[in-house]
């Protein structure tokens, strides 16, 4: 994969973690910057802790999984999960970040989901990109148009997601990427059960297959032309 400047921009911490972490670890190895976006901190997703002190948590644990790729963290830890709302707002504090970084391509979570959160923070990232790259919109010297916006591939996501896009994951990012995942707490199981990192591993071995290689991620344009790399 060519280098470039990614942003993921997801609903929740560990969102982007699960399902861009593998690529933007990938990316960083390749020579290119990754910058992981939390539209909230997730803090509702325990249920035996209580929202503050699972927030704090959460927001250690995704600066440490950013560290552990080597990308770059930016949570907006004012807005409670299961609040998150699809106003001009939030996309603007949204397209601000994205003049600031200048990626080259935007990941976001496939517009339709069994998680609110997961279809604001989509129309928002859509959102935001517009906003980014709208002439005369704040400081014109800042604007910044995407190049590309791709949805990833989480499991509260599926529904319509239709894969056109593979990307390889090299044995050093998934190594990389299965160290750092390990060291959030809901992805281990320990919240609701739910066995996230071997879901994720085994949807790299297969995406893998369909894509001739070891392990691989899959992302959406929104459109259906067929499979080609990310470069």
């Amino acid at each position: 994969m060519s280098p470039q400047t990614i942003m993921a921009v997801g609903g929740h911490i560990g969102d982007m973690d699960l399902a861009a972490g593998p690529l933007l670890a990938q990316n960083v190895l390749d020579g290119g910057r990754s910058v992981l976006v939390a539209l909230t901190p997730g803090e509702r997703g325990h249920p035996r802790m209580s929202a503050a002190d699972y927030r704090e948590q959460k927001i250690a644990e995704a600066r440490a999984f950013a560290a552990g790729i080597g990308a770059e963290v930016v949570i907006f830890d004012d807005i409670s999960d299961g609040f998150l709302t699809a106003d001009d707002a939030v996309a603007e504090r949204v397209a601000d970040l994205i003049r600031e970084v200048r990626p080259t391509t935007l990941l976001a979570h496939w517009r339709r989901s069994i998680h609110t959160d997961h279809e604001n923070a989509s129309i928002l990232a859509e959102r935001a990109r517009y906003l980014a790259g709208l002439p005369g919109w704040k400081d014109e010297t800042t604007r910044h148009g995407v190049g590309r916006l791709l949805f990833t591939e989480n499991w509260e996501d599926a529904t319509g997601f239709d894969a056109d896009l593979f990307v390889e994951i090299s044995a050093e990012a998934h190594r990389l990427w299965t160290d750092a995942i390990s060291g959030q707490a809901f992805a281990r199981g320990e919240t609701y059960g739910f066995r996230y990192i071997d879901f994720y591993s085994a949807q790299m071995i297969t995406r893998g297959c369909l894509a001739g290689v070891p392990h691989a991620v899959a992302l959406s344009s929104g459109r259906t032309w067929g499979m080609a790399p990310l470069n």
